[in-house]
């Protein structure tokens, strides 16, 4: 994913300074990123150093430590915020925790989310995830998708791809089916609207499973387009408020459109 939205300034140019801005400034007193109400928060953290390590920016590594420390081996957090402070962790190079190790590896689920999340995790981490293509593939609906909405469904191809399995043609054809009319990716077959966050995975999976996605490239472009503050991403139409996330996932959008 870093790797796409590095691409993004191809299409950002001079704004991609004040995306840069933008996710500086969501960094407060303690070092962790802003969410929605103001606190820190690993989860939005995490999308605000990717983003400034994404165009290219360095991240304030040294307000960011102390905040990271204070989880310790990430006791008492659940399997995302674990998985967060391992990603945070990477980001910055920071060294290796066994006993974080520990409990990512003991956080396992039955759903394609828990195991994609803790895969991601686990390379984070330094180690190899135990996941075979099989143990994804058994999640997989009659229509095709993974769990009914597409977030999962990108996730499950884009771990697929990663593991080197054959990803369903089926899984495909359900992701291109949820681009609307408007532009843009729908969440799930009856969604309101499409958003930002189904979009940029959705861009994400198809590439991966390298699918030509040059025929709605316009109007994916339009779409994200219609987010833009002027220096970062909302969600959703309906959404007033950017965030670090839908910004991160804004730069990933981007930087597949400047491929398609």
């Amino acid at each position: 994913m870093l790797q796409v939205a590095r691409l993004a300034p191809n299409l950002l140019q001079e704004s991609a300074d004040r995306v840069a801005e933008y996710l500086g400034s969501q960094f407060n007193e303690d070092g962790g990123a802003r969410d929605r109400s103001g606190k820190s928060d690993l989860y939005y953290t995490v999308f605000a150093l990717d983003g400034l390590i994404a165009l290219r920016r360095e991240p304030p590594a040294d307000r960011v430590r102390p905040y990271l420390e204070s989880f310790g081996d990430g006791e008492g957090l659940d399997l995302v915020h674990l998985a967060c402070l391992a990603r945070c962790r990477a980001a910055l190079n920071a060294p290796t925790l066994p006993g974080l190790s520990e409990r990512v590896g003991r956080e396992t689920g039955p759903s394609v989310y828990h195991q994609f999340i803790s895969a991601g995790a686990i390379e984070d981490l330094g180690g190899t995830p135990a996941l075979a293509p099989d143990a994804i593939l058994k999640h997989q609906s009659p229509d095709g998708s993974f769990g009914g909405t597409t977030p999962t469904t990108a996730g499950a191809v884009t771990a697929l791809h990663h593991l080197g399995g054959e990803v369903p043609p089926a899984a495909v054809d359900w992701l291109l089916a949820r681009v609307r009319p408007e532009g843009g990716f729908a969440a799930v077959p009856d969604a309101p609207m499409p958003d930002l966050l189904s979009t940029a995975t959705a861009l994400h999976a198809l590439a991966a499973a390298h699918a030509p996605t040059g025929a709605i490239r316009e109007k994916t472009l339009d779409f994200v387009d219609s987010l833009w503050t002027g220096s970062a991403f909302c969600g959703t139409w309906a959404d007033e408020a950017p965030d670090c996330e839908y910004t991160f996932y804004g730069l990933l959008a981007l930087g597949h459109l400047s491929l398609a």
